[in-house]
């Protein structure tokens, strides 16, 4: 008698803009979980660059061919939105200490009005220290070398920045 349960996982954030580090939580954690919708929400604290809906498009450019993945975009409490779906885990990657206390705060808060779990992926070395916001920050200070930022971000993305921030 088999006892399986399909689990379907949420990996929240703001993904403004998409790196390569998170598309390797994704292709590892979908290795974990049957379903995995890649929540695009929204931060208080942060300016995006990108609207909501070009972070939905290029998340979805970068893993239409990855079976079991969906991108949707959110409004609100993450636990909300991870109830709203019926999934089982939050997915979040640590890169360092500094994530670390910050994801166990939101871990435990998650755990408390949502009951859910959260599942910790540590980041690969090569992206241990990729930060959307230094990649905006790099590119908008002049730095157009699409071949060289392709190796922290996607090369569609690198040239959406490039091509966002020329007309700011």
């Amino acid at each position: 008698m088999s006892n399986s349960r399909s689990i379907r996982a949420v990996f929240p954030g703001t993904f403004d803009p998409a790196t390569n580090g998170h598309l390797d939580i994704i292709k590892r954690a979908i290795a974990l979980v049957d379903e995995l919708i890649i929540a695009v929400g929204h931060n208080p604290e942060k300016q995006p660059l990108f609207t909501a809906d070009e972070r939905v498009e290029m998340l979805r450019e970068l893993t239409g061919d990855i079976p079991g993945v969906r991108v949707e975009a959110y409004e609100g409490l993450t636990g909300d939105f991870v109830q709203q779906v019926q999934a089982n885990i939050i997915i979040r990657g640590i890169r360092d200490n500094v994530d670390l206390h910050y994801e166990l705060q939101q871990a435990n808060i998650n755990l408390a009005i949502a009951n859910v779990e959260t599942v910790f992926l540590l980041t690969r070395d090569q992206f241990a220290l990729t930060s959307s916001t230094y990649i905006k920050q790099i590119v908008e200070l002049g730095y157009q070398d699409l071949e060289r930022l392709s190796r922290i971000v996607p090369a569609n993305v690198a040239r959406r920045l490039r091509d966002k921030l020329r007309r700011k």
